[in-house]
């Protein structure tokens, strides 16, 4: 070699290596999956929200207001109008029919 240093695989490593890691050591449930119908009938889903927010006496609610604010940023930086949201579910949950 020339004298310089390289990286294994070419992988230059800092301070946050991109090495990784044992399985189980992310911490888990740090963000809770929601499926978000619009009102022009659009889906969108597994929309990812901090999991510290939710679980108060207001439950899932927060969630609207964190992804409300979610795609007034994605509107604001593609140039468009954000869709208004018709419902919000958990990702996974079961839907509940009404009774008749």
């Amino acid at each position: 070699m020339t004298g310089r240093q390289r990286s294994r695989a070419g992988v230059s490593f800092g301070v946050k290596s991109g090495m990784a890691t044992k399985p189980g050591s992310r911490p888990k449930n740090e963000f809770v999956f929601f499926d978000v119908v619009y009102e022009d009938g659009s889906q969108r889903s597994n929309r990812r929200v901090p999991a510290e927010l939710l679980g108060g006496l207001e439950k899932d609610e927060p969630a609207r207001g964190f992804i409300i604010e979610q795609d007034r940023e994605i509107a604001e930086k593609s140039g468009r109008a954000p869709l208004a949201i018709k419902s919000i579910r958990r990702a996974g949950a079961k839907v509940k029919e009404k009774a008749r």
